[in-house]
């Protein structure tokens, strides 16, 4: 079950190793989804956005390496990335890291430390604060706890469903969440569902919150991605 609200992608092509980790990430409450190469990655990367990337360095058709550097020059470049990989030099450990990396385990893990590492890196990017009541994106204020949003000390009358929205956007500020990631944490639907209720909720939201640029924030369209509430 997914305590926290958070989806971890893991991007590795040992199946012992892809199962034994996702059993860790399930059960310490992530979700978790599979990539077995690069090329599978790179498909689905745009309609099963992730919270944080754990990423092998050796994959059957590319490195880690390039997979991460296609990701700091996208438009999801703040991604968290972790790798997760048997090189342990230090070399290899400096270049990683180097590229764009936010943590380097070395294989095999062990399973605290590793969860561990994977909530320091998210706590980071803010992007563990299902447990925070209050985020401040000034002038905006989101109250978790009274499921309220004021804009310049001012509350907006938001629907229950459009509170969830707005307080997944929020949460992820800065990070592209893919219409399929919406449907499934905030309707609780199938990404397989086609519908463009998230389209209507997007567009009612942004224009609640005045979230085109009135505010200095703007919540963006990202082309075959999803969507991404930017600090303009």
């Amino acid at each position: 079950m997914n305590r926290l609200g958070l989806v971890v992608g893991l991007l590795e092509d040992d199946q012992d190793m892809a199962a034994l980790v996702g059993q860790w990430l399930e059960e310490a409450g992530y979700t978790t989804r599979l990539f077995r190469s690069v090329g599978e990655y790179r498909r689905r990367q745009g309609s099963e956005a992730v919270d944080l990337l754990l990423l092998d360095w050796m994959l059957p058709d590319g490195s880690g390496i390039e997979v991460i550097e296609g990701i700091r020059s996208s438009p999801n470049s703040r991604l968290p990335v972790v790798f997760l990989t048997a090189r342990d030099s230090e070399d290899d450990i400096v270049r990683g890291l180097a590229s764009g990396g936010d943590d380097y385990v070395v294989k095999p893990p062990k399973r605290r430390e590793l969860i561990a590492r994977v909530s320091v890196v998210l706590r980071r990017h803010g992007a563990d604060a299902e447990a925070i009541e209050t985020i401040e994106l000034a002038p905006y204020s989101l109250d978790a706890r009274r499921r309220r949003i004021s804009v310049d000390g001012r509350d907006v009358e938001l629907t229950q469903r459009e509170f969830d929205l707005a307080s997944f956007l929020f949460r992820r500020h800065g990070r592209i969440v893919s219409r399929d990631a919406l449907l499934e944490n905030v309707w609780n639907l199938s990404s397989a569902v086609s519908t463009r209720t998230v389209d209507t909720h997007v567009s009612r939201l942004r224009k609640k919150l005045e979230l085109s640029g009135e505010h200095g924030w703007r919540l963006a369209a990202i082309y075959q991605h999803g969507y991404r509430l930017e600090q303009i």
